[in-house]
């Protein structure tokens, strides 16, 4: 590993770690205006970090270590996904460790500690809270996987790098397998992030809650890292996706003049993928959680169509 893609590496991190908040603030910025309502300002996720960060943590009874580190954990998580998933460039030093399937394991990993630090102090809303993010993270890990099997098969690598590199290399083609994947993943990162019509996370009403009601017990720099990672946890989602279905325009070498160039097509991505979050969560309304097994088993059902049609049609050709 050499010393100019070790700070390439940090650089994309670092820019990874400014930016999610910018995007979730930009959701919301286009939701209130599609909505008719007064739009908060841009950087208003900065100033609620900023705000928590300098408040006191105050500890439920009976919480134990598990519910002091899980934000840490959870945020370190949040930070090697955002790491390993190519935005700026396929050949940075975690490009080697940037599998698919780790990164679900990653996601996992976040969501379990997660779960377990909500249902630790006993209370109602926590231990709802957690048995619901348990079993969305239960439906929507399949479909993910499928997704990632049908973008595999066409590259002949679970590398997101490699991924990249294949498809951007390649003449712009029509994939029917990659537009059955891509509706799946839209379906699955809605019910990662805690989006509609899954969960809103803009309400705290008990019965329809599913991540505030695994967070409601903490505050000061606990919480601050939780909302810091699931901004992250958005962007990360949002880069897997254009990494694997409009892979054009990541670089493939790891200079600085390369990755600077790169920035402005992202946040361009960024601004448009945000911008359809924000009208696909005006149009809908939030489903019962009832019904969250048949959204995400039809991601399932989609991104095994993908797979079908990759393997049976797409190789005759």
């Amino acid at each position: 590993m050499n010393i100019i893609g070790l700070l390439a590496q940090l650089f994309a991190i670092a820019l990874a770690l400014f930016l999610a908040p910018l995007l979730t603030g930009w959701v919301n910025q286009c939701r209130a205006w599609l909505q008719s309502r007064t739009a908060p300002p841009l950087l208003q996720p900065y100033y609620m970090l900023h705000k928590l960060f300098n408040k006191d943590v105050v500890l439920a009874h009976g919480a134990s270590s598990l519910f002091r580190f899980a934000p840490f954990i959870v945020f370190g998580c949040m930070v090697l996904a955002c790491a390993i998933v190519p935005t700026l460039s396929t050949d940075l030093p975690f490009a080697p460790a940037a599998d698919t399937i780790a990164l679900v394991g990653v996601f996992g990993l976040a969501r379990i500690f997660i779960a377990l630090a909500a249902m630790d102090v006993g209370t109602s809303f926590g231990s709802l809270g957690g048995r619901r993010e348990m079993l969305i993270g239960f439906l929507a890990e399949p479909a993910l996987l499928m997704v990632i099997f049908t973008t595999a098969l066409i590259s002949q690598s679970t590398s997101v790098a490699t991924i990249v590199e294949t498809l951007a290399q390649r003449e712009f083609a029509i994939y029917p397998s990659l537009a059955f994947a891509g509706v799946a993943f839209t379906f699955v990162s809605f019910a990662e992030n805690a989006r509609v019509p899954v969960d809103n996370p803009a309400t705290h009403l008990e019965l329809t809650m599913i991540h505030e009601a695994m967070i409601l017990e903490y505050s000061g720099r606990h919480l601050a890292l939780l909302e810091w990672a699931a901004s992250l946890k958005l962007y990360a989602y949002s880069c897997l996706g254009l990494a694997l279905f409009f892979p054009w325009g990541i670089p493939n070498g790891d200079s600085f003049p390369a990755l600077l160039a790169a920035i402005p097509l992202l946040v361009f991505k960024l601004a448009i993928g945000g911008s359809l979050l924000a009208i696909i969560e005006t149009v809908n309304a939030k489903m019962r959680i009832f019904r969250a097994p048949e959204y995400l088993g039809t991601a399932f059902l989609l991104a095994v169509l993908g797979l079908l049609v990759r393997l049976l049609l797409e190789t005759r050709v």
